[in-house]
């Protein structure tokens, strides 16, 4: 998925190469929750490849509301080529996957956020050359982003170092996953409730919002909970010495200081972009049999 990210990101960006690789296709786009990056990359880079997006907010279409989850997975499958959805659930994700007859992508849930893990990935490989023998430090919440990031880092051969206040740890289901994966792909994972610990040695410092959408009622608790949380130059001293910071955004300040968010260590915008290129790759993947051109790098 990298390679053909890379692929369509130098024919298109770099060569000016026009590729209607999804002409006469289209794409249901599920909004429960607004977005900046999901939307814009997602409508602008189906619609690059000569498909057509449709967006659905929740005045359009209310899952398992007015209609069912099932009826509405078989109407969809009936109309669109595939269906990107952003939805509060993860099990209502499940349901519309089971009972669709076309490709469900999770667009956000609860659990995971896939999508953007395929763009920091890109993001990384494409300034280290190579994922493999990096180390991950996560600082900040037990979230969706962090346990995407848990069951795929071990897989391309990456080292994971977590802190989360405590209360605000992964899920324990997918932590077990995490570390059958890590001792499956000879990696390492490792979890604490101290951020600075967590920093020690990371080629990659992350962090992310420490409130999503839904949480607002806990802002308060959380800011106190997250104390000493905040990704600094502190921080960044007990990195490695080629670190860069990740944030898939939007941020805040009390994440993460101006001073590592606009450095030039900070790759936050070149993962924003990112974010178009390896969605156009997930559709490309499903919906037709191209091959990327482009010599496959080294992952």
């Amino acid at each position: 998925m990298l390679w053909l990210s890379a692929d369509l990101k130098f024919r298109i960006k770099q060569k000016g190469e026009y590729l209607p690789l999804l002409q006469g296709k289209s794409l249901g786009m599920i909004f429960e929750k607004r977005s900046t990056r999901t939307r814009l990359s997602t409508e602008t880079g189906f619609a690059l490849l000569g498909g057509h997006p449709c967006f659905l907010t929740t005045q359009d279409i209310h899952l398992g509301v007015n209609e069912s989850l099932t009826d509405t997975a078989r109407v969809l499958s009936s109309m669109t080529d595939a269906v990107l959805a952003r939805v509060y659930k993860q099990s209502d994700l499940d349901v519309l996957a089971k009972e669709a007859s076309i490709p469900i992508i999770n667009g956000l849930s609860d659990l995971y956020h896939p999508i953007q893990i395929l763009a920091d990935y890109l993001t990384l490989q494409e300034h280290y050359g190579s994922l493999k023998g990096l180390t991950l430090s996560w600082i900040g919440d037990g979230n969706n982003i962090l346990h995407s990031i848990m069951m795929s880092a071990a897989k391309v051969g990456m080292h994971l170092q977590v802190a989360t206040p405590k209360g605000y740890e992964p899920d324990p289901n997918i932590t077990k996953l995490a570390e059958q994966y890590a001792k499956e792909n000879n990696t390492q994972l490792s979890l604490t409730n101290d951020p600075l610990e967590a920093a020690r040695g990371g080629n990659v410092l992350i962090t992310d919002t420490w409130i999503s959408m839904g949480q607002e009622e806990e802002k308060k608790k959380r800011l106190q909970a997250f104390q000493g949380y905040q990704v600094t130059m502190k921080t960044a001293k007990l990195a490695a010495s080629d670190w860069t910071f990740l944030h898939c955004l939007p941020r805040k300040p009390e994440e993460v200081d101006d001073e590592v968010f606009y450095s030039p260590r900070s790759l936050v915008f070149p993962e924003a972009e990112n974010r178009k290129w390896t969605i156009m790759a997930i559709m490309v993947s499903l919906l037709t049999d191209y091959s990327p051109q482009l010599q496959k790098p080294k992952f």
